[in-house]
């Protein structure tokens, strides 16, 4: 009926620094995304593609995290770290359908990035508001279908006890199938090959795109050539933070290495807090809209 959570750490005084630190990242996370949706919202100059697609990222960061960093926060505080069986599952299942919704919604901003660098004079009719919806709506059909195959090869499996100790701060897959009364081994592959090939495959195709542009960029103007690489190095940097971790903890045989934690916190927390000031910091776009919007809320 419930599993009992190792957490991060047992050191208590650690646990308080790390609680501290972490609702710290989780406020910064959640009040920065939700002011880039805000501003792409509400601006007349950010309608393009590109933040269309950005709103939604911000949209995905907020919820990715909240899965497991208010759970994390407030276990830290506690003895006992447990959760309800049926909350496992649940928190398997959006782990699993956010993390992978935003890998595919990269790969939609790849392609847009792409066209638009590569056939500028196509893009407005090539990538058209209709064309951005159907992509946001197949990433996070993609990442359904994905955590829905996760969420059901793990509740196949029997777990019967007496322990019951999950070697983790969340539910995920390979500390749920060290679990198991069962053979998992059929059951790891299957899940191999869901989480690590869906990672890898979006990545190469990712690093591919990505070789296109930078040979495009070879027959445009000095200044063009600069703008562009300024705009997608942001996106390059988020892919790499995002794809680096998922790739070391899912492509791999069904075993858990104490780094994996550690590893898990950068891209359940740190890497959805760090996306907004990768993509403000980096845009002066973004940061008129910021401007504008701060401009208004004064004079109200």
């Amino acid at each position: 009926t419930k599993f009992i959570l190792h957490g991060l750490t047992q050191d208590r005084t650690v646990a308080k620094v790390c609680c501290l630190l972490f609702s710290l990242f989780y406020t910064t996370t959640v009040l920065g995304n939700l002011l880039i949706i805000v501003t792409i919202r509400t601006s007349d100059r950010l309608n393009s593609p590109m933040y269309f697609f950005l709103s939604y990222l911000s949209f995905i960061d907020i919820s990715y995290s909240t899965v497991s960093a208010p759970k994390l926060i407030h276990d830290l505080l506690m003895e006992e770290k447990t959760i309800s069986f049926v909350g496992c599952m649940a928190q398997l299942f959006g782990t699993h359908f956010f993390g992978c919704t935003e890998i595919f919604l990269l790969m939609a901003m790849a392609y847009d990035r792409c066209v638009a660098i590569c056939s500028p004079l196509r893009y407005p009719s090539v990538v058209s508001r209709r064309l951005c919806g159907c992509l946001v709506a197949a990433s996070a059909l993609g990442g359904f279908v994905h955590s829905l195959v996760q969420t059901l090869l793990v509740l196949q499996l029997p777990f019967c006890g007496p322990n019951n100790g999950l070697d983790h701060y969340f539910c995920d897959v390979h500390p749920l199938l060290a679990l198991a009364c069962a053979d998992t081994r059929a059951v790891a592959v299957g899940m191999a090959v869901s989480s690590g090939v869906i990672s890898l495959g979006c990545f190469t195709v990712l690093a591919a795109s990505y070789g296109v542009i930078l040979a495009a960029l070879r027959t445009h103007s000095p200044k063009g050539r600069l703008k562009a690489l300024y705009t997608c190095s942001s996106h390059i940097l988020v892919v790499l933070l995002f794809f680096g971790p998922c790739v070391f903890v899912y492509l791999r045989p069904s075993i858990t290495l104490p780094a994996d934690k550690v590893v898990a916190v950068f891209y359940t927390i740190i890497a959805p807090m760090l996306n907004p000031f990768i993509y403000t910091l980096r845009n002066q776009d973004v940061k008129n809209g910021m401007r504008t919007l701060w401009s208004r809320a004064l004079k109200r």
